[in-house]
């Protein structure tokens, strides 16, 4: 747990740009420890901890950042709902959940309010700071658990009907992959295809749901049942 965290991460490289990170927590000392982590980690820059969401959402904006690593369980409004406001403000700002909980209802409304990511707190540090970048660099991190529950969802629901959206086998197995957490690169080794070929194939996706984002496509992919 972050009670105790090690604040010392080897082997991220320094990188010219920085990545901005905000943090939302109600237990000081997670919320501290948290900001030592990204602070002390070439790369990355904490723009603000939070105790709450609606002081999140109050003050954010005078340092947005990239990415905000929020908390479910929080005092006041609950996590979840604070990224579906947060996303609607700013649709590019990057949404990720830490937290205790690994229930289904919860994983899914994360996902559908917006969530890039969905890390449990035990995740360890290193493994935090490779989650924040790899959501920037377009993936969609998962702890295992999680994402053996996303699966689950996927295996045990069957709706009595799916959205049809026009989607062709191809952009099916591609949409599959994005909602599993690839990025354009990865999914283009796993299609063994080019990059170009997946951020056309993407756009059409996006073109079809509607949606002008990763994440937002992954959402309407969980919440219609389209894959």
């Amino acid at each position: 747990m972050f009670g105790a965290l090690d604040t010392t991460v080897a082997g991220i490289p320094s990188q010219s740009t920085v990545i901005k990170v905000a943090i939302v927590e109600d237990r000081r000392q997670i919320r501290e420890a948290l900001s030592m982590l990204i602070n002390g980690t070439d790369g990355f820059r904490c723009t603000g901890s939070y105790r709450t969401m609606e002081e999140a959402l109050d003050r954010i904006k005078g340092d947005l950042p990239e990415i905000v690593l929020a908390d479910i369980g929080l005092p006041g409004m609950s996590g979840i709902e604070g990224i579906r406001i947060l996303k609607e403000r700013y649709p590019d700002l990057l949404l990720m959940m830490l937290t205790v909980y690994d229930d289904d209802e919860r994983i899914f409304d994360a996902l559908c309010a917006g969530a890039c990511g969905y890390l449990l707190k035990r995740t360890s540090p290193a493994r935090l700071i490779e989650s924040l970048k790899e959501a920037v660099e377009g993936g969609a991190p998962m702890s295992p658990e999680v994402a053996r529950r996303v699966v689950a969802i996927f295996r045990d629901i069957r709706p009595p009907e799916r959205a049809d959206y026009q989607l062709t086998p191809h952009e099916l197995r591609l949409l599959k992959l994005l909602v599993e957490g690839h990025n354009y690169k990865t999914a283009a080794a796993e299609l063994n295809v080019s990059f170009h070929t997946i951020h056309f194939h993407v756009r059409n996706i996006y073109d079809k749901l509607q949606v002008h984002s990763k994440s937002e496509a992954v959402s309407k992919a969980l919440r219609d049942r389209i894959i």
